[in-house]
């Protein structure tokens, strides 16, 4: 029987890994984490990359380490010197540079070798521990499971879009398993759906690729709209600072009423926003014309041959061969059917939204421990964030 078996080895799963066999000196032998992906950090880099990210909107002090290997360390290496870039005034890194950090920190303390490929398909009690056990059949006994499941496999698909996609129109959405923005077929005229960074970045890259493409000469893609519910809004995180620490975490942790907790990390997010630097590209962007930027919600859509039409409330329309949506996630509990299922037969204690209601150590169960959006309800509103997992990890310290 294992220690700990972690499910998920994207940031978190992957970060709280280190600080179990790093900070805690559990044996690695005695740890395992459980993804579909045969290594660690897969899934992020596969959405980051779709997403067209350049620079993180975490500042510099949030990363994968522990404190002992900072990235503001390894910048002065020359391994880091080829990605050596930030975004003032906080000192956002370049994903590269963050990627290169986190390279070398899982290389260093062999948490690749933690990793083992499957998808979680069961939970249930035993004497001294849990089992889990996979779509493939394997069963891992633990005295500790870690639930890390990232909110990617529930991507918000608007009505409209769920039709097209369903008449068989050309329509994906970042967080599809099979997207890869670089494999795009060529397009006529593309719109991505969606008002944040992610949406903007996505544009922007994938307008880029048509112009490089024509100054080469090659046939290249057409225009790029980007589909919007609300003006450009602009916010250096995506949440305040203060929701980091204590100055409102505090506050947060004395309120007892689930419900009311959900609601001041409703308002505490910065939906739809995107930092200064992706404004101003933006901006630029819109200004020589290689992007366009359309007010408004779809609210029905044909399928006509290899075409699109989106119909808008105004009577207005949008003609389009192919549609990206980058429209996030659902608000609702991550992990999928059998975690449902666990939910329900185990007798979990969950809030009238759904999600788990840990306790201050994030133990949901005894033996059984949450983090990410699972633990969002202790942990506030960058529960999902790099410095989520930090400040999960500092949690766990104490377990």
């Amino acid at each position: 029987m294992l220690d700990w078996l972690i499910i998920g080895g994207g940031i978190h799963g992957t970060h709280l890994a280190l600080v179990l066999t790093a900070a805690k000196a559990v044996p690695p032998e005695r740890v395992r984490i459980l993804d579909p992906h045969v290594t660690p950090l897969a899934r992020w880099r596969q959405l980051t990359d779709n997403a067209g990210v350049r620079f993180l909107r975490s500042p510099m002090v949030h990363h994968l380490g522990l404190r002992e290997f900072p990235i503001d360390r390894f910048v002065r290496t020359s391994e880091a010197r080829p990605y050596r870039k930030f975004i003032p005034p906080y000192n956002r890194p370049a994903l590269k540079l963050f990627n290169a950090h986190a390279d070398r920190v899982i290389a260093d303390n062999g948490l690749a070798d933690l990793f083992v490929q499957g998808r979680a398909a069961g939970l249930a009690r035993i004497d001294g521990g849990w089992r889990v056990t996979t779509e493939a059949g394997a069963v891992i006994d633990a005295r500790r499971v870690l639930l890390a499941p990232g909110v990617s496999d529930q991507p918000r698909v608007p009505d409209w879009a769920a039709k097209l996609r369903a008449a068989g129109a050309a329509v994906q959405h970042v967080f599809d398993e099979d997207f890869d923005r670089h494999a795009l077929p060529a397009w006529e005229s593309l719109v991505v759906v969606g008002a944040g960074l992610s949406a903007v970045e996505c544009a922007l890259a994938l307008a880029a690729r048509g112009h490089q493409a024509r100054a080469r000469g090659e046939s290249a893609s057409g225009g790029v709209t980007i589909l919007a519910r609300h003006e450009v809004r602009v916010s250096q995180f995506d949440s305040d600072p203060g929701w980091v620490g204590p100055k409102y975490l505090d506050g947060f942790s004395r309120v007892t009423d689930y419900a009311e907790r959900r609601r001041l990390i409703r308002e505490a997010r910065q939906a739809g926003s995107m930092p200064p630097n992706t404004a101003r590209r933006l901006r630029r962007a819109l200004r020589e014309g290689r992007v366009g930027y359309r007010l408004g919600e779809a609210i029905d859509a044909k399928f006509r041959g290899n075409g699109m039409v989106l119909e808008f409330l105004d009577g207005s329309e949008i003609v389009c061969d192919r549609v990206v949506l980058a429209t996030g996630s659902l608000e609702r509990r991550p992990g999928g059917a059998w975690l449902d299922r666990a939910v329900e037969e185990l007798s979990l204690p969950i809030a009238p939204c759904g999600f788990p209601v840990p306790s201050d150590t994030l133990e949901w169960a005894p033996g059984l421990h949450v983090t990410g959006a699972l633990a969002e309800l202790e942990l506030g509103p960058a529960a999902r964030n790099i410095v989520g997992a930090r400040n999960a990890g500092e949690r766990f310290v104490s377990v």
